[in-house]
């Protein structure tokens, strides 16, 4: 079976980022789009970075033009929207697909992971996964789930 840390992402300048190099951490890992009625929630999710970045938690974006067509932009804009607009400083990866058959194999896992409302499919952006530092993904947030919500568990995970 695989684990989290098996796989590679693709980051923004198109360098492959083995998730292993995030063992012993706690990730958030969020579908995103630039163009949403949540895409404010990118403040919040910066501000957990500021907050538990350096103690321990990683925040990974990953672009997605799946719902609506909410993220059209390429991943040089979106870089620059992400920094200009929220003062981003976690990562924000290349842009994928969540659902379907070109689904990213990472959100293939995660997926099969933790279901949501709609079964395995995520449901809109800004859906959270939460990973403890062994790799285990704890839970699946839904969109309407602000990132300030779940600070309080990423704090739990962090003191452990």
């Amino acid at each position: 079976m695989s684990k989290i840390y098996d796989f590679s992402v693709e980051d923004a300048h198109g360098k492959e980022q083995p998730l292993s190099q995030y063992q012993g951490k706690v990730m958030l890992v969020v579908n995103t789009a630039s163009h949403c009625g949540f895409t404010p929630q990118y403040k919040e999710l910066q501000e957990l970075h500021q907050t538990w970045g350096g103690k321990g938690l990683e925040i990974l974006a990953f672009p997605c033009n799946q719902f609506g067509q909410q993220e059209p932009g390429t991943n040089q804009d979106i870089q620059e929207f992400c920094e200009l607009n929220y003062g981003v400083s976690f990562p924000v990866m290349a842009k994928i697909e969540v659902n379907g058959a070109n689904a990213h194999p990472l959100y293939n896992y995660l997926r099969a992971q933790k279901k949501g409302i709609l079964g395995s499919k995520i449901k809109w952006n800004f859906t959270k996964f939460l990973v403890d530092q062994n790799g285990e993904v704890l839970k699946r947030y839904g969109p309407t789930v602000s990132p300030k919500e779940i600070g309080d568990e990423v704090e739990k995970l962090l003191s452990r």
